[in-house]
Parts: structure tokens; sequence; C-alpha cells
């Protein structure tokens, strides 16, 4: 199975978007960043399913890219490069990307390998991770993989009923402010939203060392990107 979001990080803006419209057209989300520094002063740069890199990038190596990335997810991480220069190999397995695939390249070929790494990814995730999260109304908590309970304030438990019911989509901003009693736009005073998703993800972080899965989504809205379900 494809992931459900990547991260298409490639200078070679031709090349990139062609390649992005193919992966939407097998149902994967695709972000697109012509840079490595775009991708890691995104909202959230390490919350994406699966990542695809080129090496020669400006601004940050794709070498480094990748080790960075790796320091903060498990996601797949598949490289896509027109550089063959002696050792180049090497130096991408000692990033521990998970694959190499030399430019010119059928995309059909980078689908299938997604779609092989993805598989070995989901496969050897720890069980924790797998588990999910939930959210026990009765007790106003929710409750990480590792089973630790975040206590919810009622403005916690109204966006968390949100995320539950758009089953991994986003939920729209406004859509959110009505969850909180907040019907007015965002111009016509403080946005309250922010701070009540900076107040949750606090919470979540306080109590738990699992990655929070609280994404946000530029004008469109916020999403929770992890299993979550009822006690």
């Amino acid at each position: 199975m494809p992931p459900r979001t990547l991260a298409l990080v490639d200078d070679d803006r031709e090349f990139a978007d062609f390649l992005a419209e193919h992966l939407r057209g097998h149902g994967i989300t695709v972000d697109v960043f012509h840079d490595g520094r775009d991708l890691l002063t995104a909202d959230h740069p390490y919350g994406y399913g699966f990542y695809v890199v080129d090496l020669m990038l400006p601004g940050v190596d794709g070498i480094q890219l990748i080790e960075t990335l790796r320091r903060r997810t498990h996601a797949g991480i598949l490289v896509v490069s027109g550089r063959l220069d002696p050792g180049v190999f090497k130096q991408v397995v000692d990033a521990t990307a998970d694959m190499y695939l030399a430019k010119p390249v059928a995309f059909e070929q980078v689908v299938l390998a997604i779609t092989a790494i993805q598989r070995r990814v989901e496969g050897s995730l720890p069980a924790m991770a797998r588990a999910g999260w939930r959210l026990d109304r009765r007790a106003s908590q929710l409750v990480a993989p590792d089973d630790a309970r975040i206590q919810l304030s009622p403005a916690d438990l109204a966006m968390m009923e949100c995320f539950l019911e758009a089953d991994g989509e986003v939920v729209p901003r406004e859509t959110l402010r009505q969850c909180l009693g907040r019907d007015e736009p965002p111009e016509h005073g403080a946005d309250g939203l922010n701070a009540a998703i900076f107040r949750l993800r606090r919470r979540i972080e306080r109590a738990t060392p699992a990655v929070v899965p609280l994404q946000s989504r530029s004008r469109v809205g916020y999403l929770f990107r992890a299993p979550l379900s009822v006690v």
C-alpha cells in the first residue's frame, strides 16, 4: 500500500512536477520542494509518510538532508538522482536512505520502489508505532500508543472529535473554529485556533515521547496523521 503523504525534494522543477502528478494519480498526496531548506522550514517537515530526495540540491545537500530526516522520522526515504560519481552509493547507504534510483528513471519504477520500501518500513515499525491513538471520551483523555494518558480540556476533546470524524483527512480551520465555538474569521480578531492547537500539542509532548501526529496544512486546516479510534 502506498504512503498517504509524500515530500518530493528536487530542484529539477519539470521532473519534480511531472513525477508529483504521476504519484498523485496513485492516490498519494504530494508536496514538492525545490530546496532542502524549504522542506526543513515547512510547518511539519518530519510528518510525511515518505520522502523522495535528490542529492544535488541547493542549500542543504541531499546527503545532509537525508541524515537530518532520519534522525526525526522512521518514514521511507528513496533517493532519485543523476549523481553517479564514485562512492555516491556508499554515501546514500551510510546516510540510511532505503534505496537509490539513478536518473533517467521511469515514473512507474519510482512507484514500485516506493511501494516496496513502504511495505518493508510498515513491517519493521515498532508495535507501539502501529498501535495507534485512542480517544477515551468518558475520561476525556487521549491515549498514546505507549498507553500514556493525556488529559483533555473541553476544547481539546472537541477538536479530537473533529479529527476522529475526519478519519485522517484535513479538518478545515473553519470547522475547528466552530467546534471551539469561535465562528468569527481571524481577520476580525485574534485567532484562538492556533493557540488551542499549540496547547493540545504541548499536553501531548509532556505526556509521551511519541511523535505528535498533529499537522497543519497551510491556510487550509489541520489533520491528525495517525490511526485514531475510540476506547
